[in-house]
């Protein structure tokens, strides 16, 4: 198994599989915000049963080790690729042919770091977390869920940070869901074409799925402002 870790294969491999469970996770969490839309007692019926039952807490610790085993091979591979390059950076006949987001997923992968730690403090740190550790006096329960998330996208400037995170995810997944695929073994003129158009289509699904929760909060607090 020393070839996951020492050879170049085995760690695109690594970063691949960690990918796809990212993708996935998106995707369930992605639907399960939509919920919020449809009914608030049914989304906070579900934040009551993930609560800080032991099944939601493992799920929690095993996907922040999947992340940051994505993150260090992200770094490890970036740091061996521009060190196998030197100065000649991406070079072809035709620079035209790289994507943006193929030279930029380190970039765009801190632009999803950030949004992502903003994310856990209004949200995780506040229900899960805060829930585990006796936190009373900032802690929301799941029936206090929906004013929360009133709250917190009442800030225009709090959505648009949201906002620009959602876009950077999207050009993230473009990119690394075609090229999971590819580092898998499913490659060649005839898939790749194939493949990222299936990356197009699935990012653009759980970008404005994720998109529409904060708008619809955001337009929701300002009737209710107007409506006082």
């Amino acid at each position: 198994m020393s070839w996951l870790i020492n050879s170049s294969i085995g760690r695109k491999f690594i970063m691949a599989l960690s990918g796809l469970t990212l993708v996935l996770f998106l995707l369930f969490h992605m639907s399960m915000n939509l919920v919020s839309i449809i009914s608030i007692d049914a989304y906070e019926q579900i934040c009551e049963f993930l609560g800080t039952n032991w099944y939601a807490v493992a799920g929690t610790v095993a996907l922040a080790g999947l992340f940051l085993i994505h993150i260090c091979y992200a770094i490890v591979l970036t740091l061996r690729n521009r060190k196998a390059r030197g100065n000649d950076q991406y070079a072809s006949s035709n620079l035209s042919d790289v994507p943006w987001s193929s030279k930029n997923m380190f970039v765009l992968g801190l632009a999803i770091l950030v949004f992502l730690l903003v994310h856990l403090y209004d949200f995780w740190f506040k229900m899960m977390f805060a829930e585990l550790f006796h936190m009373h006096d900032i802690v929301v329960l799941p029936e206090q869920v929906g004013n929360h998330m009133l709250v917190v996208f009442a800030n225009p400037i709090k959505v648009a940070l949201y906002l620009i995170g959602i876009v950077a995810i999207w050009f993230h997944l473009s990119h690394g869901i075609w090229s999971m695929c590819q580092s898998s073994g499913l490659n060649g003129r005839t898939w790749l074409p194939r493949l990222k158009c299936v990356a197009n289509i699935v990012s653009t699904i759980v970008c404005i799925g994720f998109a529409i929760v904060p708008l619809y909060f955001f337009a929701k607090s300002l009737l209710c402002t107007s409506c006082m």
